[in-house]
């Protein structure tokens, strides 16, 4: 348990001088949350090591046990590609330090299974910081309070630009279906787990998926790379208490990214609309109860604890932060796990299967 006085120490691995997403988000992030900080970090090479830890004035190693040996790195950010987060997670486990793994956890649920069961009883954490929104916190309050009564069904329509688009060089490997860094995982993953917190966990599903776009321009260069990744995800299934949910995502959107949910109740409707990826970016909700049109309606206070962040990419990863500070600090158990990353892959895995098979699948 991390000294009650002191800051929780952070290392990451991943973070570079040039930039990146650790960089762009986990930094600032880290810096609008009190009570924790940046105290190391992990290159991949000991020249790229070197640059990170000079532009950003914290000891840096070349490889996580030394990082994970650091006695002033109390949690270990694993901020890289998917298919190396099992390499660099299990060795922290190991030394029995706390986790946080991007989101997706693994390439596969046997890995992601792997990688719960090596925790043991060491505290892991995953980048599925769409939890921690406030606006999804009080959406997932109001259906739970009874603002649209029995929830009846509910309909997601998202889409996204990527997944069909022009890629950069360094986004390929998203294109291959078995690094695990696929639409289905990424965008469709990131938003399901959002619907399921509102509506409730899926207990059958079935599902049709596509790739309707077997190449991809590769950025600007005028030739192209292969995708196996599915552009084109239908899925349906009921969740707990019978309400019917249906999800359409589409990659390599022409007209523009989107996300909409939609909630039918017996008294009332609740309409969610944001952009390409709601876990980041905000959200308008509508809604009405005893018909009429929707109006918008916002959350009451006490939910954002970092106003000043709405509308950027880091709020709803400084809140993440925070709760991975408290759970660290004060034992409680609120920021999703490895237990919960497991679920979320076991959804995937069910998705994947029923397409292949045509059949329901049961969870």
């Amino acid at each position: 348990m991390p000294d009650l006085r002191e800051p929780i120490g952070v290392g990451i691995v991943g973070l570079s001088a040039t930039g990146g997403w650790a960089a762009g988000a986990h930094l600032p992030a880290l810096d609008a949350v009190d009570g924790i900080e940046l105290r190391a970090l992990a290159g991949s090479s000991e020249a790229s090591a070197r640059a990170a830890g000079a532009a950003y004035g914290v000891p840096a190693y070349t490889s996580v046990e030394q990082l994970a040996g650091d006695e002033n790195v109390d949690l270990v950010v694993v901020a890289v590609k998917v298919p190396r987060h099992r390499e660099l997670v299990v060795p922290v486990l190991k030394a029995g330090v706390p986790v946080l793994s991007e989101w997706p956890l693994a390439v596969d649920l046997r890995e992601a299974e792997e990688m719960e069961r090596a925790a043991g009883t060491t505290r892991t954490f995953v980048g599925l910081q769409g939890r921690s929104s406030p606006t999804f916190r009080w959406l997932a309050d109001l259906v739970s309070e009874g603002f649209v009564g029995e929830v009846l069904s509910a309909t997601v329509v998202a889409s996204s630009t990527e997944w069909g688009t022009p890629v950069s060089p360094d986004m390929v490997h998203t294109l291959d279906r078995t690094l695990g860094a696929t639409m289905l995982t990424i965008a469709f993953g990131h938003a399901i787990d959002l619907v399921s917190m509102v509506v409730g966990e899926l207990q059958d599903v079935v599902a049709t998926t596509a790739t309707r776009r077997r190449h991809v321009p590769l950025g600007r260069t005028g030739q192209v790379v292969p995708m196996t990744a599915e552009d084109q995800i239908a899925i349906s299934g009921t969740v707990a208490g019978g309400a019917v949910l249906s999800v359409h995502h589409r990659g390599g959107a022409a007209s523009g990214a989107g996300f909409s949910l939609l909630v039918d109740g017996t008294e009332g409707r609740l309409e969610v609309t944001g952009a390409e990826f709601p876990h980041l970016g905000p959200v308008t909700v509508r809604g009405t109860r005893g018909g009429g049109r929707p109006t918008e309606i916002t959350p009451p206070g006490g939910y954002d604890d970092y106003p000043a962040l709405a509308g950027t990419l880091i709020h709803t990863l400084a809140h993440a932060y925070a709760a991975i500070r408290d759970d660290l600090v004060h034992g409680t158990a609120v920021a999703p796990d490895f237990t919960h990353a497991v679920r979320r892959h076991r959804l995937l895995d069910a998705i994947a299967r029923s397409a292949a098979t045509g059949r329901r699948t049961t969870l």
